[in-house]
């Protein structure tokens, strides 16, 4: 008599369920390899010049002692649509025997559902009994595999639903856990293994929200350490980890073929190697859809490197769930290939697309470009043919971080709307252009400004030719900044959205004109050989040409500060800003004050007309460029508060 049974005499099945457990899912993994060696024998009787597949990875795997069944393809024919194999009376009785043991850990208790099974189970034995030994029909064939839930119960279907049951049994019955893993009869070697498997899966959980899924089992079954995961809600999507010695392998299958081929890139990049890689679609089959299977296998070079796939692979389990729905909803906005793309990309910066789906998903970005108006987008419009492939999926990648981030959060939706909604804003290079142009011109009035300062520090207006050298550079900054004035015009031609900015950028090029002019006469008075400038006058004016240098600088930095508030700011920059932003109204009253200054300076000192009159009109071109300064000073803060929604 066996342990189990004497245990089970004794009345302790509760004890029994450990390995009844572990019975069930090495049973689990054997039917699963049965229905794969039907398929193949099928298919490879329809196409008998098609060399058949190789199930000897998958046999191994799946720990079967019936070398029979790796022949049962190449012996097996059709005749009349009908397949004929010698072997398969042992086949079904295998199918029936496995199935009655996936079935014992759910007997004797009263759950309702598990009674169902357990009648389900009856049903489908009776089944096999009734087949004709030899003999398999394709629509007997379909009642095996099937997978569809929208037509009638198939024995494939009860096998998962079987799975299912004996997860949550073994989460019920586990008396320990290892970060979350539900454990029992593991070995002291094991336990640091399923810590790193839970490790990589628990820092990537949040990426799921509330979805369920990711529920973790692990024992020990001879030699292996088996870790199951319950990816999500669909049947399929249950992976069963084994580790034996420094080897790790993985046996995945899907429905869908896209995310097959994502799942097989994300593990080649952590070090998997795949075989038995392919479709195992039979006609009849699915409803017509392929099955793609294959096995991915890691040797690691010691218990240290075990533990860093380990714990790599379970941080990338949380990117299947819902991956099908979540490419469907992408390639309306991107198109497919790029959607795969966006995918793969979101899981290797560990973003995730859960978030992004449960913030409204596709509504979400339809909202935000429609909101932003037609002259950027029209009914029908993808995000990649208005942005560029590239700048499409940089832009999705930067919307799905910030969803995943703000869902974690618990963001309401209408917020995270709005931050997509600047987001996008920023990737069209609405405002970005906009500060950019403004910058540009200011660099020119800067160098104006810096070169008038510098100038008469230096006593410029007492050297001819140094004067007209400077006078021909500010020129070309002049004509710089007017070619740029240009540039804003014909964009406001275009686009009405363009010509706040444009007025913008007229203001401030009375600024590099003003300076412009007083470098020119400058040029003038040096020619001139002007020898009035001694004492007051020319501290005076040195002092007019400080103050506008340092309000240009204001100027300058007034803009790059309001380019910054356009992403939000910090309390800091808004402080900087508004104070940048009124010292223009001093700079404009103290240098009012200064050319006063001036004036009664040359008044008393100078008595040369046309000195007196060339440096009046000098002093005076100064002057203006803060009137000009002020003007500008009004406009950026109107446009910084307006591109921040705080408008007055």
């Amino acid at each position: 008599m066996e342990k189990i049974d004497v245990v089970a005499s004794l009345g302790q099945s509760q004890l029994l369920r450990p390995a009844y457990l572990k019975a069930a899912l090495a049973a689990n993994d054997r039917l699963k390899f049965y229905l794969t060696a039907l398929q193949t024998a099928y298919s490879h009787a329809m196409h008998p010049d098609v060399a058949s597949l190789d199930l000897h990875r998958e046999y191994a795997a799946a720990k079967v002692d019936a070398p029979w069944l790796l022949a049962l393809p190449a012996s097996s024919h059709l005749r009349a649509s009908v397949l004929h194999a010698d072997d398969l009376p042992k086949l079904v009785d295998k199918l029936a025997a496995d199935l009655r043991l996936m079935g014992r850990p759910l007997e004797g208790d009263a759950d309702r559902d598990h009674h169902a099974l357990l009648s389900r189970i009856e049903v489908w034995c009776g089944w096999l009994g009734g087949l004709e030994p030899g003999l398999l029909d394709a629509g007997q064939l379909r009642q095996l595999t099937s997978g569809n839930r929208r037509e009638d119960d198939s024995f494939h279907i009860l096998v998962m639903d079987l799975h299912k049951a004996i997860n949550r049994l073994a989460a019920d019955i586990s008396d320990e856990t290892i970060d979350g893993a539900h454990i029992w009869q593991l070995s002291p070697d094991d336990r640091p293994r399923v810590a790193a498997f839970m490790r990589g899966l628990n820092r990537t959980r949040p990426l799921k929200l509330t979805h369920p899924g990711l529920d973790t089992a692990a024992t020990r079954d001879g030699t292996r350490l088996l870790i199951q995961n319950d990816i999500g809600t669909n049947d399929a999507h249950v992976l069963v980890i084994q580790v034996e010695g420094l080897r790790l392998s993985l046996t995945y299958s899907d429905l869908h073929q896209q995310r097959f081929a994502f799942f097989q890139d994300l593990l080649g990049e952590i070090g998997a190697t795949w075989s038995n890689v392919g479709s195992r679609a039979t006609e009849g089959l699915n409803a017509g859809d392929a099955y793609y299977v294959g096995t991915a296998t890691f040797d690691n070079a010691d218990e240290t490197a075990l533990g860093v796939t380990l714990e790599a692979l379970g941080s990338r389990i949380v990117f299947l769930i819902d991956w099908n729905r979540a490419r469907k909803r992408l390639r309306l906005l991107v198109g497919k290939a790029n959607a795969t793309a966006i995918l793969a990309a979101s899981a290797r910066r560990d973003i995730g697309h859960m978030g992004w789906l449960e913030a409204g998903a596709e509504h979400l970005l339809f909202d935000a470009m429609e909101s932003i108006g037609s002259e950027f987008f029209r009914i029908g419009d993808r995000l990649d043919t208005v942005l560029g492939d590239e700048h499409a999926r940089a832009f999705m990648l930067d919307a799905m971080s910030s969803a995943s981030q703000a869902m974690q959060e618990h963001q309401p939706l209408p917020r995270i709307a709005d931050s997509v909604r600047l987001l996008l804003v920023r990737h069209l290079g609405q405002q970005r252009d906009v500060f950019e142009l403004l910058g540009e011109h200011a660099g020119f009035c800067h160098e104006l400004a810096e070169g008038l300062r510098d100038a008469l520090t230096h006593g410029l207006e007492r050297d001819g030719k140094a004067a007209e050298k400077l006078a021909s550079r500010a020129k070309g900054w002049e004509r710089q900044a007017d070619n740029l004035v240009t540039r804003s015009r014909e964009r406001a031609e275009h686009n009405t959205r363009w010509l706040p900015f444009t007025r913008l950028i007229e203001r401030a090029d009375n600024i590099a004109d003003a300076l412009e002019e007083a470098t020119f006469l400058l040029s003038l008075i040096a020619e001139a050989r002007n020898k009035g400038w001694h004492g007051e006058v020319r501290e005076k004016l040195v002092r007019l040409a400080e103050r506008t240098y340092e309000a240009v600088r204001d100027h300058v930095r007034a803009l790059s500060i309001a380019g910054i508030l356009r992403d939000g700011g910090t309390a800091e920059d808004h402080e900087t800003f508004i104070a940048v932003s009124w010292r223009a109204v001093e700079a404009e009253h103290q240098c009012d004050e200064l050319l006063r200054d001036v004036r009664r300076a040359l008044a008393r000192h100078v008595d040369d007309p046309l000195t007196l009159t060339l440096t009046t009109d000098f002093a005076a071109a100064i002057e203006l460029a803060t009137d000009a300064l002020l003007a500008a000073s009004f406009g950026i803060r109107e446009l910084a508060f307006d591109s921040i929604g705080a408008r007055g």
